[in-house]
């Protein structure tokens, strides 16, 4: 419920039915976690920024599509390190580097104390600390260096893979684990999911790996070796979470992206080339 800005009331959230209304949640995703601009009919709710959750893994589409055509048109020109790397940079600054300030705080903070209530603290601090500067400095050149190893069209599959996928692995906590914040830029939208809501972004999620493995841009072997190893590393954090923190901040969703996007990459070339085709 939001207040009317002249009575200072509870007004309920408009219509929530129809094909217009999922538009204006998944343009309210978009807009959250990207800098696209959104058209002006989609307007603002608080009531929807909690619904929306479900459409994070096609937001993860649109971030994919824009850094693989980074990648292609760069290739034209330089080589394929200077693709990727232009390719990674368009990614992050779409974002805002969300996901990556989120991975920095969150190593600052699991790294940089051993309570609950300093790591939170840590973690509220917009400042970079050692831990933090480390830890996605370390995370950028994996990235890189696991993108630059792969042929052209498997770069291609990884991102369109990966990034919807890495984003599915974050509503996972939202669905199953606690927010611990009293307040926080994502607590308006890391309450609650339902059942129907999360099976929806697993759709999302599922969908570019059939169209992947249908088109035979990747064998389903690479492919499940990088699924494998980003749901252990999303689990591994998870775990750690709750472990330290009692659950998961908006900090922990951007570091659950980030390390499983990675691992993505990594699990892809932990494959053996002789091993099978693609």
């Amino acid at each position: 419920m939001a207040e009317h800005p002249s009575t200072g009331q509870a007004q309920p959230a408009p219509a929530s039915r129809g094909v217009a209304h999922q538009l204006r949640l998944f343009f309210i995703a978009l807009q959250f976690f990207t800098r696209l601009p959104i058209p002006r009919w989609v307007g603002f709710h608080p009531d929807w920024l909690q619904r929306c959750t479900r459409y994070f893994p096609l937001v993860g589409w649109i971030v994919a599509w824009v850094t693989a055509l980074v990648y292609v048109l760069a290739a034209q020109f330089w080589p394929q390190a200077v693709a990727v790397l232009l390719s990674t940079a368009a990614g992050i600054w779409l974002t805002g580097a969300f996901h990556e300030d989120g991975f920095a705080d969150v190593c600052d903070g699991l790294g940089g104390s051993s309570s609950r209530e300093r790591a939170l603290d840590i973690m509220r601090d917009s400042r970079v600390g050692a831990y933090g500067a480390i830890g996605i400095a370390m995370l950028l050149a994996l990235k890189l260096v696991a993108l630059n190893a792969m042929l052209p069209f498997q770069v291609l599959a990884a991102l369109g893979i990966a990034h919807p996928l890495s984003r599915w692995l974050a509503t996972c906590l939202i669905w199953r684990m606690d927010y611990v914040r009293e307040e926080g830029k994502a607590k308006p939208l890391a309450q609650h999911m339902t059942g129907g809501e999360f099976l929806l972004a697993t759709v999302f999620a599922v969908l570019p790996v059939i169209g992947t493995v249908y088109w035979g841009l990747m064998s389903w072997q690479r492919i499940a070796a990088g699924l494998a190893l980003a749901v252990v590393a999303a689990a591994w954090l998870a775990r750690k979470f709750n472990r330290r923190l009692g659950g998961y901040t908006g900090d922990c969703l951007g570091a659950v992206q980030q390390f499983s996007e990675t691992a993505f990459y990594l699990g892809v070339l932990a494959v053996a080339p002789g091993f099978i085709g693609n």
